[in-house]
């Protein structure tokens, strides 16, 4: 395929599926709980992103997964996270945490503020083995290192102190200002899915907002852009 054959849907963020209750407000660019569309039903190996904003001192009370791999991005509080692993940990802005659910895990999510609001991107991805060991991992990405450039956070071989995915994805983020552009190039037979995370931004000449994504399909060149300023994040799929 040509990398000038345009080739890609974008995802109008106001028709995203919704959840709400008294301290969740949820937007599901996939099909997920009460909310199905055949149209969107995952793409490639992403099945879930759900834009969660969590009222403060709330949260997801224990519960279970198996065979996902999930992982949470933090756009503006913090995470407070436990697990049956044992672990226990605060997910930050700039933190990625990944969590293979493997063979079971129990876990629970919840705002670590008592006055703040949680702005969060929930992400599950199917694994390319199922009944793996369950496992967690976080890193903390400083956004010096996001800032004007793509920032690899994920990836199934954890190159670059990225953390570690089971599955062929690697995953960028980028904050981006005003006068900032950022370029890639999605390789033949490879795929891509662009997620606006908070803010505004130019993709290929296509005006983008907060909760948009953009589902790319074969080789393309990008060019990312804002005329304000943008948080973003970039999965280049098998």
């Amino acid at each position: 395929m040509s990398q000038n054959t345009i080739n890609y849907i974008i995802h109008d963020g106001n028709l995203r599926g919704r959840s709400q209750i008294d301290w969740l407000d949820s937007y599901h660019t996939f099909s997920f709980s009460h909310f199905h569309d055949p149209k969107r039903m995952g793409f490639r190996s992403l099945r879930v992103i759900n834009d969660d904003r969590i009222a403060a001192g709330a949260g997801f009370p224990t519960h279970g997964h198996r065979d996902m791999e999930i992982l949470t991005y933090v756009v503006s509080g913090a995470v407070e996270h436990k697990d049956s692993l044992g672990t226990g940990s605060v997910i930050r802005p700039g933190d990625a945490q990944i969590m293979s659910a493997g063979t079971g895990i129990m876990h629970s999510e919840f705002n670590h503020s008592k006055t703040e609001e949680l702005h969060l991107l929930q992400i599950w991805m199917l694994p390319d083995t199922s009944g793996l060991s369950p496992r967690y991992e976080q890193k903390a990405f400083s956004a010096a290192e996001k800032r004007g450039k793509l920032r690899l956070i994920a990836a199934k071989d954890g190159r670059d102190d990225a953390v570690t995915i089971h599955q062929d994805i690697d995953l960028y983020a980028s904050i981006l200002e005003k006068g900032d552009v950022v370029n890639y190039h999605v390789q033949p037979h490879r795929y891509a899915w662009l997620q606006i995370a908070a803010g505004e931004a130019t993709f290929n000449g296509q005006e983008l907002r907060a909760g948009d994504g953009v589902q790319i399909t074969g080789e393309q060149k990008l060019e990312i852009s804002t005329n304000l300023s943008a948080e973003i994040l970039l999965f280049d799929l098998a």
